[in-house]
C-alpha cells in the first residue's frame, strides 16, 4: 500500500473516530436535555400550589413568593460554579452531581417548615444550574457549529415543555391525585434517577494539561469572560427577557389571572401554561431563523418585538383576542432570550463555553432575583386587595412592557456575531 494510501486511511480512522465522539455527546445532551426538562418543571411548579403551600408552610401568599425566589439566587451564583467545572473537570461527574443537589432540594422541599422549604429550594436553585449549562456543554461538543444555535434552541424548548407540564399537567394533579408535598417527593425521586443514567452514559473527557493546574487559576475562564463587556451586554438582553416568563409566568401568573381576570383555576392553569408551551416553539424556531439568516440580531428583535406587542395587547386591547392566544404568542417571542447564549459564546474563545455559559446564567438570573423582589413587592402586594383590578393588572404589565423596551435598547448595543458577516468571523475579545 502506499504512503498516500496509508494516509487517506489514517485520516479516515480519525475522522470516524471523532464522528463516534461527537455521537456519545450527542446521547449524553439528550439524557440532560431530560434532567432539564424535570429542572423547569421544578421551577414552574409553584405557582400552581401557592395556597397549598401556603397553608403547608403556614404563611402567606407573599411568603411563599419570598421562598420560592430563593431559587434564583443560588441559581445565579451556581451557574458560575457549573461553568468553571465543566471546563476543568468534564462533564461524567459535574452533571450527575447538580442533578443530585436538585433531588435532594425537592425531597427537602416536601417537608412543612419554612426553613425547609428555603433550604430545599436554594439547593434546587443550585441544582438546576448545571442543567442547562450541562446542556449547553455537551451540545457545543457534539454538534458543528453551524448547528449549535439550532441545538440551543431545541434544548430551551425541552425545557419549557417542562415548564409547561409544570403548570398544565401539575396543577390537575395536585388537586386530584397527589398532595403538594408528595408532588415533590415523586419528583425528586425522578430527579435522582435522571441522576444515576447520566453518570452511566455520559461520556469521560481526557483531561487537558490545563485542567491539572491549581485551583489559584479556575477564575481565568471568566477573567475572560468578564472583561469583555459584550459579556454583560448579553446577560442583560437575556436577563430582562427572561423575566417576564420566569417572574410574571411561573410565580405569579395563576394568581393574576384568577385575581385580576377572574379566570377559575383550571382555566388559569391553563393559559398561564401556554407561555412555556409558546417558549418550547419559540426557542428551537427562533435559532433556526438566526441560523438560517446567518445573523444573530434580527432573530432577538423579531422575538422582543413580539414580546413587546403582546404586552401592550395585554394591557390596553385585551378584548382583540383569547388571552391564551396572546400568551401563546407571548411564549414564541421570548424564545429569543436565549439567543444572546449564543452570541456569549461567539464572542469569547472557545476554550472558555462552559465558563462562558455559566456567567450567562449567573448574568441572566441575577437579573431575575434583582427584579423579582421590585415586582412583588410592588404588584404581587397588592395582588387581589385593590377594588380596580383592571386597573391593577394594567399597571403590572406597564411594568413588564418597561422591562421589554430596556431590552430592546440593550439588543441595539450587542455586536452581531453570525457568520453572514464576512469580516466578524473572528470575533476580538474586547468590546469596538
Amino acid at each position: 500500500m502506499s504512503q498516500d494510501a496509508n494516509d487517506a486511511a489514517g485520516v479516515s480512522v480519525a475522522g470516524a473516530d471523532a464522528q463516534r465522539v461527537m455521537r456519545t455527546f450527542v446521547i449524553a445532551w439528550v439524557c440532560c436535555t431530560a434532567f432539564y426538562f424535570l429542572e423547569y418543571a421544578v421551577r414552574s411548579a409553584p405557582a400552581v400550589m401557592i395556597p397549598e403551600l401556603a397553608a403547608a408552610f403556614r404563611v402567606s401568599a407573599l411568603g411563599v413568593s419570598s421562598i420560592v425566589g430563593m431559587y434564583y439566587y443560588t441559581y445565579a451564583a451556581t451557574s458560575l460554579i457549573a461553568g468553571v467545572f465543566l471546563d476543568r473537570f468534564g462533564a461524567k461527574y459535574v452533571i450527575p452531581a447538580g442533578a443530585s443537589v436538585l433531588g435532594a432540594g425537592c425531597l427537602m422541599f416536601s417537608l412543612p417548615d419554612p426553613l425547609m422549604g428555603d433550604i430545599g429550594r436554594l439547593l434546587q436553585g443550585a441544582g438546576s444550574a448545571f442543567a442547562f449549562t450541562g446542556a449547553v456543554y455537551l451540545a457545543a461538543h457534539g454538534f458543528p457549529a453551524q448547528r449549535l444555535a439550532t441545538a440551543i434552541g431545541l434544548t430551551q424548548c425541552v425545557g419549557m415543555l417542562g415548564g409547561s407540564a409544570g403548570q398544565i399537567i401539575v396543577g390537575p394533579v395536585i388537586k386530584s391525585y397527589l398532595s403538594a408535598p408528595g408532588f415533590w417527593v415523586v419528583i425528586g425521586l425522578g430527579v435522582l434517577t435522571v441522576a444515576i443514567i447520566l453518570v452511566t452514559l455520559t461520556p469521560k473527557e481526557k483531561l487537558t494539561p490545563s485542567s491539572a493546574q491549581p485551583a489559584s487559576s479556575w477564575l481565568e475562564p471568566y477573567k475572560v469572560v468578564f472583561m469583555n463587556p459584550q459579556s454583560y451586554l448579553c446577560g442583560a438582553v437575556a436577563g430582562l427577557l427572561f423575566t417576564p416568563t420566569t417572574i410574571l409566568d411561573m410565580v405569579w401568573g395563576v394568581r393574576f389571572l384568577q385575581q385580576d381576570r377572574a379566570f377559575e383555576y383550571g382555566a388559569a392553569v391553563v393559559t398561564a401554561s401556554m407561555v412555556p408551551l409558546g417558549w418550547a416553539i419559540g426557542c428551537p424556531l427562533l435559532g433556526w431563523v438566526a441560523d438560517k439568516l446567518k445573523r444573530r440580531k434580527p432573530a432577538l428583535f423579531l422575538g422582543a418585538f413580539v414580546m413587546l406587542a403582546c404586552i401592550v395587547q395585554l394591557a390596553y386591547l385585551s378584548f382583540l383576542m383569547p388571552q391564551w392566544i396572546t400568551l401563546l404568542l407571548f411564549g414564541i417571542g421570548s424564545g429569543a432570550a436565549m439567543i444572546p447564549y449564543t452570541i456569549i459564546k461567539e464572542v469569547n474563545p472557545d476554550r472558555v463555553k462552559g465558563s462562558a455559559t455559566g456567567a450567562m446564567n449567573f448574568l441572566t438570573f441575577t437579573v431575575t432575583a434583582v427584579i423579582g423582589p421590585i415586582f412583588a413587592s410592588n404588584f404581587g402586594r397588592t395582588l387581589g386587595a385593590t377594588p380596580d383590578h383592571a386597573a391593577h393588572l394594567r399597571h403590572s404589565d406597564t411594568f413588564w412592557i418597561f422591562v421589554i423596551v430596556l431590552a430592546l435598547l440593550l439588543s441595539a448595543a450587542l455586536r452581531e456575531t453570525g457568520s453572514g458577516l464576512a469580516h466578524q468571523r473572528v470575533i476580538p475579545l474586547k468590546a469596538a
